[in-house]
């Protein structure tokens, strides 16, 4: 979530940015409740300092004219019984007080909070403006020497293409139909070389990224609180992707919620601690099931492996100190990372700033690498596909924003108590990259030739698949 201090300090600022990032919500709304909360706040702090000033004052007080009143009577008996009877009702008079700001607070907390978390991170001022992800801005693209995407696939291989569907059905390495009948669209059953290979790029990658890049790998749990969900920044906006268990209904103390990703566990695991700055930065990386409903994607993709409902995934997370060029730098380690395993596995790919109205609600800046996936884009001539490019990782800088929802800080050298930084990315998600692994490295008979550095992951097969 956003600093409340500079967003008071600069609305305008928080204005364009949700503006710029597509995001609806009333800022106007919060600035207003935010007043009228802090307005509450000092009135309840400046009554219960006197109340407490009272306590100490009014005991000693009521004391002195109780003793005052043995012996008296008449007009001055009464005087004193009718300040004893004002004195003791100033105590309940506070106590009202406070009630009354404490129920305006708890009256206005709920609206606040949730328009507070759905305010964006505003993005950072070198992202490109834009107004969908049609205006993201291509940075620089690679490919093997053999293999060109902006020739025809016939032209680098000297033959026409299948896709993933057919070179997945030859190999008999999916079974979709079986599936389905068990779970219903978007699911499959990876089978034989098909499983081999999915096993064999996760492992790849997690060695890559751990044994070689110095992540420390972590399992987490991958069904998570609610709060979990809403301190990473999924919930409150993108509820609606995300499967849940209605545990409350079955007497369970709070419903939980399927992650999409490992991001979710690996930021909760220091949620509401104080790190010292000597630990920084946490390098951690974690392999997990990650599911997704894919709410509004009717229609889209429904054939193969692109969008499904449940995939693994290797996520990396940095947390660092509150520092603006380190958290960049972390970025362009990361993505290069990424552009490391897909010169080993040999795929064409390129990189994509994302524009604002791409960037999504948490993130300053975004990097997505796309992968060439011959089987995809708009038909030629004789009816098969030209070939597109498709996401396949996507790396963000978040600054502060999800470390404050979970309230993660360290203390730095002078014991000063701030927020830390975090950053994400995938590093490898299957079996979608099997779709641009399976297209590229696809030879005529229908087989697969296994790039070198996947092949000690694969039993040594120099190829898999096929008839």
């Amino acid at each position: 979530m956003i600093d409340l201090k500079e967003l008071r300090a600069d609305p305008d600022r928080f204005k364009r940015g949700a503006r710029e990032k597509r995001v609806d919500v009333d800022i106007e709304r919060l600035l207003h409740l935010d007043e009228a909360r802090l307005r509450l706040l000092r009135d309840l702090e400046t009554t219960r300092s006197e109340q407490n000033r009272l306590s100490r004052e009014i005991g000693p007080r009521l004391g002195a004219i109780r003793g005052r009143l043995r012996g008296l009577t008449g007009a001055e008996r009464d005087a004193l019984e009718a300040e004893l009877r004002e004195l003791e009702q100033v105590p309940l008079r506070l106590k009202a007080e406070i009630q009354a700001f404490e129920d305006g607070i708890a009256r206005i907390e709920p609206e606040w909070r949730g328009l507070w978390l759905r305010v964006p991170m505003p993005a950072d001022p070198d992202v490109p403006r834009g107004a969908s992800s049609e205006d993201n801005v291509p940075i620089r693209t690679w490919h093997p020497a053999d293999f060109d995407p902006g020739r025809p696939f016939s032209g680098s291989r000297g033959f026409a293409p299948r896709t993933h569907l057919e070179l997945l059905e030859i190999g008999g390495m999916v079974d979709f139909a079986r599936a389905v009948k068990i779970a219903g669209t978007r699911h499959y059953s990876l089978r034989g070389d098909g499983m081999r290979l999915h096993l064999g790029v996760l492992r790849f990658a997690m060695d890559l990224i751990c044994e070689h890049h110095g992540f420390m790998p972590v399992s987490v749990p991958v069904v998570v609180r609610e709060e979990c969900m809403v301190g990473t920044g999924f919930f409150p906006d993108g509820r609606e992707q995300a499967y849940e268990i209605n545990e409350q209904a079955r007497g369970g103390g709070a419903d939980l919620f399927l992650t999409g990703t490992g991001e979710v566990g690996l930021m909760g695991l220091h949620a509401d601690e104080i790190l010292e700055e000597a630990a920084l930065p946490l390098r951690y990386a974690t392999v997990s099931t990650c599911f997704r409903r894919e709410a509004g994607a009717a229609g889209r993709d429904t054939a193969g492996l692109y969008r499904i409902h449940q995939f693994d995934k290797v996520e990396q997370v940095v947390l660092c100190r509150a520092d603006e060029a380190e958290s960049r730098a972390w970025h362009a380690k990361m993505i290069g990372i990424v552009e490391d395993l897909l010169q080993q596995l040999e795929l064409p790919h390129r990189l994509l700033q994302c524009c604002t109205a791409d960037l999504g609600i948490k993130n300053a800046d975004m990097i997505d690498i796309e992968c060439w996936m011959p089987g995809r884009g708009e038909a030629g001539p004789d009816g098969r596909p030209l070939g597109a490019w498709g996401e396949t990782h996507s790396a963000s800088r978040l600054y502060d924003y999800q470390c404050r929802r979970l309230n993660l800080r360290y203390r730095d050298q002078a014991k000063q108590i701030r927020f830390c930084h975090s950053l994400n990315n995938t590093v490898l998600a299957s079996p979608r990259i099997l779709i641009p692994l399976l297209e590229i490295h696809q030879n005529e008979d229908g087989s697969i030739r296994v790039p070198a550095a996947l092949r000690p992951y694969v039993g040594g097969r120099e190829t898999v698949g096929g008839g």
